[in-house]
């Protein structure tokens, strides 16, 4: 699939935003660990998304309640749906000047059509050396579920299946959506929002 930038500009993927607040004290703690003088970009952009990926709980996987929205409530409580986890890869990797932006696709629910669907949230990252945009879903892994970082072919959290009516969306935007950041916004339960409140179209 072709990836479509939203923004020619890309300074807009390296923007700070509200919810990608890279400049807060326990991110730059976290940039001073996770990264080496001596890494490159590519090196830098894979120990950010094997960080968030690994380090970082999804909340539905732990079944907890909590729900977390900023890049630094993520890294604070060291949880987060897709979408919050998405804002947390893009401060880390935006605070080095790396440019990265957010993607989404439509997925069943569950396993199948019948359960419904809802909006998944992953990142694309800008790796200048390469001169294109690679996607990264740092979901979390777990049985059934292996995203990878890999640069030769994509291995993503949940390939598509067209004959369920799951979409790629194939373009990049500069900011999370406001559907995805609404509902972290409007609801108090993690549990019953991941089950009742998620958004089914972009």
């Amino acid at each position: 699939m072709k990836l479509i930038a939203e923004s020619n500009h890309m300074a807009n993927y390296l923007a700070e935003l509200g919810e990608v607040d890279y400049s807060h004290h326990e991110i730059q703690l976290l940039l001073k660990r996770l990264y080496k003088p001596i890494m490159n970009e590519t090196e830098m952009a894979e120990a950010a998304f094997r960080f968030v990926r690994d380090e970082i709980s999804h909340t539905w996987d732990i079944q907890s309640e909590r729900i977390t929205k900023t890049a630094s409530e993520v890294l604070r409580f060291k949880e987060g749906i897709c979408y919050a986890k998405s804002n947390l890869l893009a401060a880390l990797l935006r605070a080095v000047q790396i440019p990265t932006g957010f993607c989404y696709q439509k997925l069943t629910l569950g396993d199948t059509p019948d359960t419904g669907y809802c909006i998944h949230a992953l990142n694309a990252v800008y790796l200048r050396s390469y001169g294109r945009w690679f996607r990264l879903d740092a979901r979390g892994n777990k049985e059934g579920i292996q995203a990878e970082f890999s640069l030769d072919e994509e291995k993503l959290a949940f390939p598509i299946r067209p004959q369920y009516g799951e979409i790629d969306y194939p373009v990049i935007f500069a900011t999370p959506s406001a559907k995805t950041m609404g509902v972290l916004e409007r609801h108090t339960n993690a549990l019953y929002m991941y089950e009742q409140g998620l958004p089914v179209e972009l």
